[in-house]
């Protein structure tokens, strides 16, 4: 891969990134309520789950979505399902008109943070159609190296992990301008309503 070609990835893997979509919402949701810091191992289970399916893109196993259809069906109304759950949990978190505490926030261990990015990217199948259809611009599937499988997933590690976080960094600066309790309610259900949406719609969208 060229110099050229390789800049020319990073930015399309970039974009496609910070595209609306299920894994967006979550993270803009997590960031408004929890803070950029919150979301780097949600981040990060997210970009594993991407590169998982940039890997069977790679390997020309993407008759997968084929032929284990009803799997990813299963997955993808689990994935829903969970983010239904989270928006609800983001809009009952406030009790008495007080805010969830600093203490209350960080119940969540890294492990489970990191889990529950995976699932939310990996109930998402269509990314391996993203990257079946994307990479035979850049690179010739029947003719891949191992060093043009380290550089791919090098440079669409980065890009994912640069626009995830840029998306939770912008959406926790807009929040922290929001200070009074009653504004901060409003906003925890704001942004559980924005994970409830997002689970609604990877759930019907086909």
């Amino acid at each position: 891969m060229s110099f050229e070609a390789a800049v020319t990835f990073f930015v399309s893997i970039f974009i496609f990134a910070i595209t609306p979509g299920p894994g967006v919402f979550a993270i803009l949701a997590k960031a408004m309520v929890e803070g950029p810091k919150k979301c780097i191992m949600m981040a990060l289970g997210m970009v594993a789950s991407d590169l998982l399916y940039l890997q069977l893109a790679c390997f020309g196993l993407a008759t997968i979505a084929d032929n284990w259809s009803d799997i990813f069906l299963i997955i993808r109304y689990l994935g829903a399902g969970y983010l239904i759950y989270l928006g609800y949990k983001m809009i009952t978190a406030f009790t008495h008109n007080q805010p969830i505490s600093n203490q209350q926030k960080s119940q969540q261990t890294p492990l489970t943070s990191f889990s529950h990015g995976f699932l939310i990217s990996a109930s998402n199948p269509k990314v391996i159609l993203f990257y079946v259809s994307f990479l035979p611009t850049f690179i010739d599937l029947t003719r891949l190296h191992g060093s043009d499988l380290i550089l791919i997933s090098v440079l669409s590690s980065i890009a994912l992990m640069t626009a995830i976080m840029l998306v939770a960094y912008g959406a926790s600066r807009l929040a922290n301008v929001i200070k009074t309790p009653i504004a901060q309610q409003r906003l925890n259900k704001t942004a559980g309503s924005i994970m409830i949406a997002a689970g609604a719609y990877l759930a019907v969208n086909k």
